[in-house]
């Protein structure tokens, strides 16, 4: 997930939607909820690893300037600025109305 992408259109705070909204893609709101479960899940991985990548770099760059572990400004930072960023879960809602969202649906004469 580029974080610069994600922050701009997404609000920042749960927002009250209207269910026919959710389900007129799917025609099922289980499977809407299915679906922006597992992009939320998928948004939530990548962000993590992103993060860890980050801290890791500034972890890596501090222990080669001294050997005392010392709380890292840059970490906290980082820290602070992935906290600021909209819940997956906000993200992916945003996705899917907005259609953003690839999802195949099975069909059911293939399931005989």
């Amino acid at each position: 997930m580029t974080t610069t992408n994600k922050k701009q259109s997404v609000p920042q705070t749960t927002i009250t939607r209207s269910l026919p909204e959710l389900w007129e893609q799917t025609g099922n709101i289980y499977e809407t909820v299915r679906i922006i479960s597992k992009r939320a899940n998928q948004l939530s991985v990548e962000m993590r690893d992103e993060i860890r990548e980050k801290i890791q770099e500034v972890a890596n760059y501090q222990e080669t300037l001294d050997e005392t572990p010392t709380e890292n400004s840059e970490q906290i930072e980082i820290s602070k600025y992935y906290e600021q960023l909209p819940k997956p879960t906000l993200v992916a809602t945003t996705e899917f109305l907005n259609g953003e969202v690839y999802f195949r649906l099975p069909n059911e004469e293939s399931q005989d």
